[in-house]
């Protein structure tokens, strides 16, 4: 249907008030009077295209010349579809720039913690078969002193890999970058949102004026005619959503930006408990802003993936609660627990 209804004379015909309709909507143009009286004109365009005349071309009047090409009720819908394509750039130069990187990185990271912990269990089985194979207790001390002191459980490709992500900037560069552009988006939405609220939003009725050309003499036409436009409530809806969820989406960009200013240390503290995993002991955590840190940033958000974390999380709860602390402060120590071994050295 029509997006505008002007109330047009009632001695028009038909189509005479369907022209004023198709000319009020076409021009958008409100004509008042300010207070001393005079008259002026308020566009309600969101954008005004000046015309340029080439030399010699004949010049149309001054009220035609102003007349911008594109109307705000026009233009609204086609530029949230322009602030969508904005706010999905972003993701794309995540997507094609990062993850490819980030995913293999992800996969090899979770691979090897994941072995680091199978084979403490291979380690503890060989050890309670030693146990159960000899008739001297001390012959199962002597494997449990030689494990921790060969350190069976260093994993050196792993941790030399992490101590390398350190030293890279490329995934982190990245990261921040997507994180300002869409700040940048977001922000140049809610402006924009705002500027057309304040100025134009609020005016859902208008004076228009078809006197011009040929009809600027006819008598029986009244100089101004009350216009309103019918779907201007729509747009003012959709314009507040789309404002508020940008505006909620802000400080969630800003928290997510934030989380390289801190080593997510959970995460790490957990496999320390393993004899040669020793990247926190070591302080070998520096500055956070790298590319290890956005790692554990996504390895924390992919949790699930990673099946020895459940498991040392609840043998570093059962080690929070023991009553000899420091007696059980490796996996090794907890695995012998959990294979129903007697984990104190008998005295001779």
């Amino acid at each position: 249907g029509s997006q505008i209804s002007c109330f047009s004379p009632t001695n028009f015909t038909a189509k005479q008030s369907a022209y004023v309709d198709t000319a009020c909507w076409d021009s958008l143009v409100h004509h008042g009077f300010d207070t001393e009286g005079h008259a002026i004109t308020k566009s309600l365009w969101a954008l005004k295209v000046p015309v340029e005349l080439a030399p010699g071309c004949p010049r149309v009047p001054p009220r035609t010349a102003q007349r911008p090409l594109v109307s705000l009720t026009q233009v609204f819908p086609y530029a949230l579809l322009v602030v969508a394509v904005l706010m999905y750039m972003p993701y794309l130069l995540w997507r094609y720039a990062a993850v490819p990187a980030l995913h293999s990185d992800l996969l090899f990271i979770i691979d090897e913690l994941d072995k680091s912990y199978n084979r403490s269990v291979r380690l503890v089985q060989h050890m309670r078969k030693v146990q159960q194979a000899s008739a001297n207790p001390e012959r199962f001390w002597e494997e449990y002193e030689r494990a921790r002191r060969e350190r069976y459980f260093e994993f050196p490709l792993l941790e030399r890999y992490l101590t390398c992500k350190q030293r890279a900037h490329s995934l982190v560069i990245i990261y921040v970058l997507r994180n300002l552009l869409l700040l940048l988006f977001l922000a140049a939405t809610c402006l924009f949102l705002i500027f057309l609220h304040l100025n134009i939003f609020f005016q859902d009725e208008f004076s228009c004026s078809i006197r011009m050309g040929l009809l600027e003499a006819e008598p029986h036409i009244p100089p101004l005619i009350p216009c309103k436009l019918v779907f201007f409530s729509v747009f003012q809806l959709v314009s507040l959503s789309v404002g508020g969820v940008y505006v909620l989406l802000i400080p969630v960009v800003i928290y997510n930006a934030l989380q390289l200013c801190q080593w997510d240390k959970g995460l790490l503290s957990v496999y320390e408990m393993l004899p040669a995993f020793d990247l926190l002991s070591r302080k070998m955590l520096t500055c956070p802003v790298n590319d290890l840190n956005v790692i554990l940033l996504f390895l924390r958000a992919n949790i699930s993936e990673l099946t020895s974390f459940s498991r040392l999380s609840a043998v570093s709860a059962v080690r929070d609660t023991s009553a000899n602390r420091q007696d059980i402060d490796t996996v090794v120590d907890f695995m012998t627990l959990l294979a129903g071994l007697e984990t104190t050295k008998p005295k001779h």
